[in-house]
């Protein structure tokens, strides 16, 4: 394998790990490793082609198809698809044997992705800061929120709880699950997966589809004509999802904030080593980077 499709690959192995665990997101994961604006533009594309399919234009279809980077997304696929079915139960019994160690590594990663995230703005100023902080706290104050768990959803609520979910998928900072939770239907749908209850999960995927087509094409407009206000969204985005990342107490299965205890020295650890190790890597790249266009 070149190192390209390589590379990608284990960009995806990487969002796949981070989709299976509750609180981050993988869109966190896609600033981090600096593809985050190719994947939205490429998963718009492929909404539009979808949606030149339903309407019977194939020839517009067809062009829409050879618009996508497909080099950077099957392999990404497939390194989501095989992190999700190798490292879900791994993940899972750290997050149960080790809840605030693990959530202290997710912390430290988050904030170095705001900081990836930030130097993404081309022309920062003021306003930029203002945003970020109006979105940091309103997004910090809506994790505090929990509905209550729905018994017996309507199609409807299914259906649009599925799409509000999946927009979780391209937004950093926040996890599908809590906007699930937050709505309601987290148990509900859990239980659906448990059970294989396929009508209710067949509407709940309809719902994810057309989410997905519609807010790709939002957010990748968006980024074409407002990019510095949305990636100051994205980082206050990240910034207040440190409420359900924070480590005390419980760690990511809490919105609740809580002194340091116990062998707090731990998780700090493991966030400061996190945030230290991508910082330098973003760092060497960015040289690199900047070495190759001198040249």
């Amino acid at each position: 394998m070149r190192i390209g499709p390589l590379l990608n690959f284990i960009r995806g192995f990487l969002m796949g790990s981070a989709d299976v665990v509750p609180g981050v997101s993988g869109g966190t994961i896609a600033v981090l490793v600096g593809i985050y604006e190719r994947l939205v533009h490429a998963i718009s594309m492929a909404s539009k082609a979808l949606g030149n399919v339903v309407r019977l234009r194939f020839r517009e279809a067809g062009q829409r198809l050879r618009e996508i980077d497909w080099g950077l997304i099957l392999p990404l696929l497939i390194g989501i698809g095989v992190a999700i079915f190798t490292l879900a139960s791994v993940i899972s019994t750290l997050l149960d044997d080790h809840p605030e160690a693990m959530a202290g590594l997710f912390t430290g990663l988050v904030a170095a992705s705001a900081w990836v995230a930030w130097r993404m703005i081309r022309r920062p100023h003021a306003a930029s800061g203002v945003i970020v902080v109006v979105v940091a706290v309103a997004f910090f104050l809506l994790l505090g929120l929990k509905g209550g768990a729905v018994a017996d959803p309507s199609w409807l609520a299914i259906f649009g709880a599925g799409a509000i979910a999946i927009c979780a998928m391209i937004l950093p900072g926040i996890s599908g699950s809590f906007l699930l939770l937050m709505l309601g239907m987290y148990d509900f749908i859990i239980n659906a997966v448990d059970g294989r209850d396929f009508p209710v999960l067949g509407v709940f995927a309809l719902g994810c589809l057309v989410g997905i087509v519609l807010f790709s094409q939002v957010l990748d407009w968006a980024l074409s004509n407002y990019h510095d206000i949305v990636v100051a969204a994205m980082v206050g985005l990240l910034i207040g999802s440190f409420r359900v990342l924070w480590p005390w107490p419980g760690g990511v299965d809490s919105t609740e904030i809580g002194a340091p205890t116990g062998n707090w020295y731990a998780p700090v650890l493991l966030g400061l080593v996190a945030a230290a190790v991508v910082v330098g890597i973003t760092l060497v790249l960015a040289r690199r980077t900047a070495t190759r266009t001198s040249a």
